[in-house]
């Protein structure tokens, strides 16, 4: 009956040690022989490479929530809908109105502020370090995002934290111009307005002829609640909010129970 499964990374396919569970590794694995499997994420395409790989999977890869698609086999990025580089100047300029931590995705590097360090990057930065240097995924400190966006081909999609972000979403430029989504606790990533999960994968299937009634779609967050509609069949983790597995129509356990999702994924494949 399903004929593609659309996976999302963090809290879903990585536990909270942030990697895979050799079941449902296998499970994936075997799933991929037979039907499309891809991989939806938040994550920019150099931070989901290791996973892509580990997993042996061979299939473009959605990534910054909607925002673009990537091939790793020819190192290209087959479709795209980036942040205007206007509009790109005035979220930092705003961002630093009100004081936010900001995170900048370029075509291919994260890039954060030498002066804000942001936790979760800094523990990136460590993962990333773990990596020969020819796979290390691209983490940059810099000094000025706006000397940055000057060079860059691509703006993906920014990533605040602070203390202010309900009156920063209802600024008049986010309103207009960006897709504001809760990816984490105190976290949220914008992208270009109209981009998600869920529109993003709608085109992906559409490009293959797939129904997207044929689709299982699993995910954990904010983030992943378009996809989780979407689908014919949506699986919320455990470990998501009531909010978001209020969306789904199966709810298995939580990302470090990884077993269970291996035996629901084969059930259903």
């Amino acid at each position: 009956m399903y004929k593609l499964l659309a996976l999302d990374l963090d809290g879903t396919v990585l536990n909270s040690a942030h990697t895979i569970n050799p079941r449902l590794k296998l499970a994936i694995q075997t799933i991929s022989q037979t039907h499309h499997v891809v991989i939806v994420t938040g994550r920019h395409h150099v931070a989901a490479q290791p996973y892509h790989a580990e997993l042996g999977l061979t299939t473009p890869i959605i990534c910054c929530n909607g925002t673009y698609i990537y091939d790793y086999q020819a190192k290209q990025v087959l479709s795209e809908n980036a942040i205007d580089k206007a509009n790109a100047l005035k979220f930092i300029r705003l961002a630093d109105q009100f004081k936010l931590k900001l995170v900048m995705y370029s075509r291919d590097s994260m890039l954060y502020s030498r002066q804000q360090p942001v936790m979760y990057m800094e523990k990136l930065l460590e993962w990333a370090n773990s990596y020969p240097v020819e796979d290390r995924p691209s983490i940059v400190k810099v000094d000025s995002f706006i000397d940055a966006l000057k060079d860059a081909e691509y703006i993906w999609k920014f990533v605040v934290e602070g203390n202010d972000l309900d009156h920063f979403l209802q600024t008049e430029l986010i309103q207009a111009h960006f897709n504001g989504e809760q990816s984490w606790v105190d976290r949220f990533d914008f992208a270009n307005k109209g981009n998600s999960k869920g529109n993003a994968l709608s085109r992906y299937a559409a490009d293959l002829n797939i129904d997207v009634k044929t689709m299982v779609a699993v995910g954990d967050n904010h983030n992943d609640i378009s996809m989780l509609q979407l689908s014919g069949l949506g699986i919320a983790m455990g470990n998501a909010e009531p909010e978001v597995q209020q969306h789904a129509q199966l709810i298995t356990a939580d990302n470090d129970d990884q077993d269970a999702l291996a035996d629901l994924l084969l059930s259903k494949f």
